[in-house]
């Protein structure tokens, strides 16, 4: 196992009714900016909730973050921080708002003349300013990390960034606020909850064991789990469960000591950045295509997971990879997600623009940092 160091700081406050608990979280002189997205808060009673606690609080509001949070809209709520001299953001929405609101955190601190080079540098986030929020939407595992990502349409770029300044000092979970979610989305949110799990997992063999059996159970609740949603949409323990899932995939306990992949999000990334495809649904389609390209580096582990969590008995290792492949694709399609290149508009051209961006940076993706660009012509060709 590799040397790692691990800090989580975050507090967690799961359950029904939590979101009163909001004044009790908040430093009592905070000046806050209260961020979100579209506006279903409003609708759903989560917005009511949350300004009933914050009653007595200086509290501004900024709303419009988009689902794939646009650096443009970030830097508008960078500005109305600096105006008000806000010292306290609280994200209400789910991830990409959080996603959003840990920018401007780092963005409203940063000494430098671009934020963006934050994302496209790597420009050092030294310190942000503070954050807590009421997560609504089980998927990015946002509220218990410090990573965000942020998009620029001007560019067509997608891009991730880290940094320990943008751990949430709280977050509220309130399994009930998924009620209102629209099918779609809670479809997304488990697709890209099991993506988290096996870009950590699904690697070159690491001896991890400790690791690969946390990500083992994650992914067998996950799939004894969500058919449930779909039947039976107002079980609040189906609901619970598939938040605390969401939130272990990458809070980070499953990477320590070991080498991590994320070809299908950084490529996902690009495809959500290009044509508009939800993210969850760029990853079902990505992820087969990644296998099938790895499959030297990464068949044992494909095998491992498909024995141990779909219950595969084949033994001949190439077999036992096909089957898993095509186990993980059925996972995807129960969900109603139908993953095809011509479904989302994924044209030659585009693969060709997305492999040209990617060797321009310089950079190359995965556990073994072998997927360039040509590698990436590869697997979206092997995806269906």
């Amino acid at each position: 196992m590799n040397n790692f160091e691990y800090c989580n700081p975050v507090r967690i406050v799961f359950g029904k009714g939590q979101i009163a608990r909001l004044a009790e979280l908040i430093p009592k002189d905070a000046r806050i900016l209260m961020t979100y997205g579209g506006g279903s808060i409003k609708s759903n009673g989560v917005y009511d909730q949350v300004i009933k606690a914050l009653e007595g609080f200086d509290v501004a509001e900024f709303a419009g973050i988009e689902p794939n949070p646009q650096y443009s809209t970030l830097m508008k709520a960078v500005e109305i921080v600096k105006e008000k001299k806000i010292n306290f953001l609280l994200s209400v929405g789910g991830g990409s708002t959080l996603d959003g609101t840990k920018f401007i955190a780092a963005a409203a601190e940063y000494e430098g003349n671009e934020p963006w080079d934050i994302l496209e540098k790597g420009a050092p986030v030294k310190k942000a300013i503070p954050i807590g929020d009421v997560i609504t939407l089980p998927a990015t595992g946002s509220e218990m990390n410090c990573l965000a990502v942020i998009s620029k349409k001007e560019t067509k770029e997608k891009l991730a960034f880290g940094a320990p300044a943008v751990f949430p000092k709280f977050s509220i979970i309130d399994p009930e606020v998924t009620f209102s979610l629209p099918i779609r989305q809670v479809a997304n949110g488990i697709a890209d909850t099991f993506v988290h799990v096996v870009e950590q997992y699904v690697t070159h063999p690491q001896n991890a064991p400790l690791q690969d059996r946390q990500a083992e159970a994650i992914l067998l609740a996950l799939v004894d789990e969500a058919p449930k949603v779909f039947t039976d949409p107002k079980n609040y323990e189906t609901r619970a469960n598939l938040f605390w899932m969401a939130t272990q995939a990458l809070n980070g306990w499953l990477n320590v000591g070991v080498a991590q992949c994320w070809a299908t999000h950084n490529i996902g990334h690009e495809l959500t950045a290009q044509t508009g495809v939800d993210h969850g649904r760029s990853l079902a389609l990505v992820l087969p295509g990644v296998w099938r390209s790895q499959r030297k580096e990464k068949g044992e582990k494909i095998a491992q997971l498909g024995r141990r969590v779909f219950g595969i008995v084949e033994s001949d290792l190439d077999k036992a990879v096909d089957a898993t492949i095509d186990a993980t694709k059925n996972f995807f399609s129960s969900l109603g997600i139908i993953a095809t290149r011509k479904e989302y508009g994924v044209t030659d051209e585009i693969v060709q623009a997305i492999a040209n961006l990617i060797d321009s940076r310089g950079v190359k993706f995965g556990d073994l940092q072998n997927i360039d660009g040509a590698k990436i012509i590869e697997i979206m060709n092997l995806c269906d």
